[in-house]
């Protein structure tokens, strides 16, 4: 089986959509598949071209066994609304000729649009037909709804047109997934069939990500935190959407001393030079990079909390990718998500939910969890055995790529079906 794979975010990002893109091409290649990817050199989340890279031209390589071609696109350091646009439209160009070219030329079986961009499946579209392959369409976000929702984009001509041109593009695709059940819900009254629709969530891999005792102090030691303080960490991008203020204004409430508590801040994005300024008067509120790979698992095993804020006009938009790595780290979870919210009736399972937005009511969740050790460490274990149980990478990307699953597409598979894993 030949899988062409197209998105903007690609291995070697280590967070968000990139992280789960690279992570199935490598699986796939694995498993005896070919695959191939046309992406944007690694800029998220950012917002800057790593290094060794460039955001001007084209290059090749070969990536965890997938041959991966880099196109060229504008990354913007403040990403705007329209900047955005730009951003997206540039790489639509710049990837439309190397897509078509490798269709035509490779033939491949699949070609997997990942969303965003949307903008890149009217050439997928046509790179399948010309090809023979089938189109399959995964989403990660629904950016047009996301843009207008957040407030990135107002006009309501606009919103009604790309809403209508979001419908005719999934209608036409042979198959359309994503990634929660709630996300599920939206493709379908989009107008995608529901026998053209799939779940694929995200996963996590159990063999890396995995609960750790004195090992993970390692990286507390590093970062100046006191052995014996409560480590609450927020992991991953600092972006609007997220609504990352709020953890800043829970920290003044919770009034503890750095030798306490310490709120851990790990990422990067457009946002993060507000946050820190927000938190300057603040000593236990400390600021990191993004780990590398090889540190992830100590990373996540560095929290005694993990956070999750969630603005509610975000809910069911997207689905945090970072939550299945908080789950199987072993850590606790408190989530600000609505109880109705995909994330709140996942994590109200084996965490801790508040109320969106809502700094007084996740103090007051993280202060019951300190006063509470036993619990939090029963939680942690209850979230890691449901996700394992749920969000096996080898579970969930059997049951997507298997040979039941790409029969329906009407493509031969050579790896094998898992049983549905994702409970609802």
């Amino acid at each position: 089986m030949k899988v062409l794979i197209t998105g903007l975010n690609f291995t070697p990002e280590l967070t968000g959509i990139g992280k789960y893109s690279g992570e199935m091409a490598e699986w796939l290649s694995a498993s005896g598949v070919d695959v191939r990817a046309v992406v944007a050199p690694p800029y998220y989340p950012g917002w800057s071209v790593s290094a060794g890279y460039r955001g001007v031209r084209y290059c090749a390589e070969q990536v965890g066994g997938a041959r991966v071609f880099r196109c060229p696109l504008y990354v913007p350091s403040r990403p705007s609304g329209v900047r955005r646009i730009v951003h997206l439209l540039t790489f639509a160009l710049s990837s439309a000729p190397v897509l078509l070219w490798q269709a035509i030329r490779w033939r491949p079986d699949v070609i997997l649009v990942v969303e965003p961009p949307l903008v890149c499946t009217p050439v997928a579209w046509l790179a399948a037909r010309l090809s023979g392959a089938k189109l399959w369409l995964h989403v990660q976000d629904f950016e047009v709804d996301a843009a207008f929702d957040l407030g990135m984009l107002r006009s309501g001509w606009a919103r009604r047109t790309l809403l209508a041109l979001e419908s005719a593009l999934m209608r036409r695709c042979d198959r359309v997934s994503t990634i929660s059940n709630r996300m599920l819900e939206r493709v379908i009254a989009k107008g995608v069939a529901p026998g053209r629709s799939q779940l694929f969530p995200n996963w996590s891999d159990f063999e890396r990500i995995r609960p750790l005792g004195s090992a993970a102090t390692t990286l507390r030691a590093e970062l100046g935190i006191a052995a014996e303080a409560t480590v609450l960490m927020y992991s991953g991008t600092f972006a609007t959407k997220q609504g990352l203020g709020m953890l800043v204004e829970m920290m003044r409430m919770l009034g503890r001393s750095r030798e306490e508590v310490v709120l851990l801040m790990c990422g990067a994005g457009p946002e993060k030079s507000a946050l820190e300024a927000a938190a300057a008067d603040l000593p236990n509120v400390v600021f990191a990079p993004l780990q590398p790979l090889q540190r992830l698992n100590e990373l996540m095993n560095t929290a005694d909390i993990h956070l999750l804020p969630q603005r509610a006009d975000a809910e069911d938009l997207v689905m945090p990718s970072k939550v299945t790595t908080m789950l199987a780290s072993g850590r606790v979870v408190i989530a600000g998500a609505r109880p109705v919210s995909e994330v709140g009736r996942l994590v109200a399972r084996v965490g801790i939910v508040v109320p969106p937005g809502d700094a007084r009511a996740m103090s007051e969740a993280v202060e019951a969890l300190i006063a509470d050790p036993e619990r939090r460490h029963e939680l942690g274990m209850a979230g890691r055995a449901l996700a394992r149980e749920c969000w096996d990478i080898n579970a969930v990307l059997s049951e997507a790529f298997g040979d039941r699953s790409m029969a329906t597409l009407g493509v031969d598979s050579a790896v094998p079906s898992a049983a549905p894993c994702v409970s609802s």
